[in-house]
């Protein structure tokens, strides 16, 4: 399984990052490719920068990808907002299973991932078999509810893999 994780907050190497390679790597397999998509910079700004365009192509061509942003005004961020308008709608996640994320500081908006995060990612065509999961940014670890999120749902993500490789 080919998992790769796409990071939209501003801060690099985020807490957003530390959690989306847990879920991950929860999900049964190392992650191969990972995009912190501050790194991409000012390309995301342009239709024509070969890193966002290889970054793109990489997330697109993977069996699973866990797509993670910091919760920003009740939502995701625009950073990961210019990410994912790179993908053609409706077939550019085409094949891929995802896995949307988000974390905040309570649970006021704990529906965020759901109503915001997992429609954009099946608007591009990814397979979303799960419930989106959200997570308190400064809970202890192991986090109970990752771990519940993980045990829960783990083996739907690796059903739906397969299904799509079928």
């Amino acid at each position: 399984m080919d998992i790769s994780v796409v990071v939209g907050n501003p801060k690099p190497r985020s807490r957003t990052w530390d959690a989306a390679h847990r879920v991950a790597e929860g999900l049964g397999a190392p992650v191969s490719h990972a995009v912190d998509v501050t790194d991409l910079g000012a390309g995301l700004l342009g239709w024509d920068d070969p890193a966002v365009a290889e970054a793109v192509a990489r997330v697109a061509q993977s069996d699973v990808v866990v797509v993670a942003s910091p919760t920003y005004k009740a939502t995701y961020t625009g950073l990961l907002k210019l990410f994912l308008d790179r993908f053609a709608g409706s077939t550019g996640l085409q094949d891929v299973v995802a896995v949307p994320l988000q974390l905040g500081a309570g649970p006021a908006h704990a529906l965020s991932p759901e109503l915001h995060l997992k429609p954009v990612l099946v608007e591009l065509g990814a397979t979303v078999p799960t419930p989106a999961l959200y997570l308190i940014d400064s809970a202890a670890q192991p986090d109970p509810v990752e771990q519940a999120w993980l045990e829960r749902w783990a083996p739907a993500v690796r059903a739906a893999t397969q299904e799509a490789v079928a």
